[in-house]
């Protein structure tokens, strides 16, 4: 049988079930993700057939650059998904798991942005853009608008 993981944003309006294996954590340091966040994103992935949302209607999705998307909550604000608009496979924010949620930690994505408050002392991999398992656009543009 296959593992599920239930999460939900914050006020409960937006609930989600993914299915079976997820990608390690990558922590996404890029100005877009501080911004939304507050910090950085800490996200997996799941393919779109393994993911159900309940509560879609109360979604924000929020096209922060031309080739991907951010999905909130409409009503608490919640951070909760990020998708490239070509991909069959949507980030979901770790945070927002049900515990235990079974995740474990990948690797940092866009180091050469981070913000300049906090060192990254965990010892996990660290790429300046993207790693071998987040593809993002690398044709992004040198500064880091635009980027998941």
């Amino acid at each position: 049988m296959s593992e599920i993981r239930h999460g939900a944003c914050l006020c409960g309006a937006v609930h989600f079930r993914a299915a079976g294996k997820l990608r390690g954590v990558v922590y996404c340091h890029c100005s877009q993700c501080r911004r939304q966040t507050g910090h950085h994103y800490a996200a997996t992935d799941v393919e779109d057939a393994r993911l159900t949302i309940e509560g879609a209607e109360n979604l924000t999705w929020y096209a922060a650059s031309d080739f991907a998307r951010r999905g909130f909550c409409r009503i608490c604000g919640s951070a909760l998904f990020w998708k490239r608009n070509d991909a069959d496979v949507t980030s979901i924010m770790a945070g927002s798991f049900d515990r235990p949620s079974g995740l474990k930690a990948e690797a940092h994505i866009f180091v050469a942005d981070k913000g300049d408050y906090y060192e990254i002392t965990d010892g996990l991999p660290q790429y300046a853009r993207s790693s071998p398992s987040v593809p993002v656009a690398e044709e992004a543009p040198e500064n880091d608008e635009g980027r998941a």
